[in-house]
């Protein structure tokens, strides 16, 4: 096998430049024979939000080491000359032919509705003809999610809320993200989904009445308590506001598809038309 050369530069390097450059002048990361590895591409291939709760050399190292190792299989894969084996080579083409039907279904979709829209009214005449369809499949419940950084000021805010002060004001007093905490209170969730990152929290939902509140608990660094607000059970119609965005993208797609059709069609016939098509079916 020929020499393996690897240059994997520390996080302080990518950060403040390095001085060996690629053929396009860009910054090289690491090198496996001739496969090269440039820190443009790895950063594109290493989602941000990563770097928000982990360390960043970490993550960096951990993508070159494996980024290096999948370079050594694959030359691996060609000096043994796997991929002119014939089970490969047909696996290949396979899965070539199945990515071009998806891209060229994409691609045509698009340039047949280049500016497809539905408006707000298009998807509640939609929803008023179709309203026996849409029935909930679970209950939906509209709660207050309370989230504070200390116990005090979590019983401060539950003690508010009891004496009925505004909850606009409590929120912005003592929640650690006020904003959030109004917007997620104006919505209903399915029960399924309501609370979900705190489990605890969900198991209080199921089991309070409409306006009580849970006992605060301590979850990982925060104190939380819920409180029921309102809720719609199993087999009744949705608020249609909640469901108009849903709607107006499923009436896109059902456009899309038509169009798609259409088109599929016109493609079949033009065919059929200059004998490209051969059937030979038996009886």
């Amino acid at each position: 096998m020929k020499h393996i050369q690897l240059l994997v530069f520390s996080l302080g390097i990518l950060a403040f430049g390095c001085t060996l450059q690629g053929s396009s002048n860009e910054t090289v990361v690491a090198r496996v024979n001739d496969d090269v590895l440039l820190k443009s591409n790895m950063l594109k291939q290493i989602p941000s939000s990563v770097f928000q709760y982990r360390d960043s050399s970490e993550v960096i190292n951990e993508f070159v080491n494996e980024w290096i190792r999948d370079r050594l299989l694959v030359q691996e894969a060609y000096r043994l000359r796997l991929h002119r084996d014939e089970s490969v080579l047909n696996t290949i083409n396979e899965l070539t032919e199945q990515y071009l039907l998806e891209v060229s279904k994409q691609y045509i979709t698009q340039e047949l509705n280049p500016s497809l829209e539905v408006t707000i009214d298009e998807a509640r005449d939609y929803y008023i003809e179709h309203k026996d369809s849409f029935l909930l499949n679970e209950r939906f419940i509209r709660f207050r999610f309370f989230k504070a950084a200390t116990l005090n000021d979590a019983a401060r805010a539950r003690q508010e809320i009891l004496r009925g002060s505004s909850w606009e004001n409590i929120v912005s007093k003592y929640a650690l993200e006020p904003e959030y905490t109004l917007r997620h209170a104006e919505r209903f969730w399915p029960i399924s989904r309501a609370a979900e990152d705190s489990p605890i929290m969900n198991r209080y939902l199921r089991r309070i009445g409409i306006s009580e509140i849970s006992v605060i608990e301590r979850i990982g660094d925060d104190y939380q308590f819920v409180q029921l607000m309102e809720e719609k059970p199993i087999g009744e119609h949705p608020d249609l506001e909640w469901l108009l965005e849903e709607i107006q993208e499923w009436l896109i797609l059902e456009k899309k598809r038509t169009s798609f059709k259409s088109y599929m069609q016109n493609l079949y016939l033009q065919a059929e038309a200059n004998n490209e098509i051969e059937l030979n079916l038996e009886n």
